[in-house]
């Protein structure tokens, strides 16, 4: 029986997915690099790898500046707008107290912080995994193991809602259940 539900954050409660290729292809066409929306679908979506590697040529503390200047960038955007998608407040709404609810994500705790410092989403959760809060990202199962360890459910007693295949491989690496 599901008890738990782990909640991806962007691309599932939040849109910033757009933001996110916007202040990349800014940073990468400062550097002579276009991105076009597609490339940043198959590389950074699908595979899960970083758009910055396109900029080639670069020594470690340009990639790194480089790096900053998106992360500066996408802060930037993400604070200009409400980013909480349609139907979301609704739906979290009747799911409270029939399911201990968390959200395990990929996101930056800044950038996290950012979003939801107006969204009113956050009170509908029990707790939150950002980067910070492992070592190893999605699609590796740390978060998703992290998370069933700290909600105190079985694997099997929790259901993953993710947007993308590849972070979906997190959770069925432990056989959780599972929805895309």
């Amino acid at each position: 029986m599901v008890r738990q539900l782990l909640w991806d954050n962007d691309g599932v409660l939040v849109a910033t997915e757009h933001l996110y290729y916007q202040a990349s292809a800014e940073v990468l066409a400062e550097v002579g690099v276009e991105l076009s929306e597609d490339e940043f679908k198959e590389i950074s979506l699908r595979r899960g790898e970083s758009v910055l590697e396109l900029a080639q040529g670069l020594s470690d503390t340009e990639r790194h500046e480089l790096r900053d200047h998106r992360n500066q960038r996408y802060s930037d955007l993400l604070a200009r707008t409400s980013l909480v998608m349609e139907g979301v407040h609704e739906t979290l709404a009747q799911l409270q107290g029939r399911y201990a609810m968390a959200i395990v994500t990929s996101c930056r705790r800044d950038h996290f912080d950012i979003i939801h410092r107006a969204s009113g989403l956050l009170d509908f959760f029990d707790f939150i995994l950002t980067r910070e809060d492992y070592v190893q990202s999605k699609p590796h199962p740390e978060p998703y193991l992290t998370a069933v360890q700290r909600s105190g459910f079985a694997a099997e007693e929790c259901l993953v809602i993710e947007d993308s295949a590849l972070d979906l491989q997190a959770a069925l690496q432990h056989q959780f259940d599972h929805t895309a």
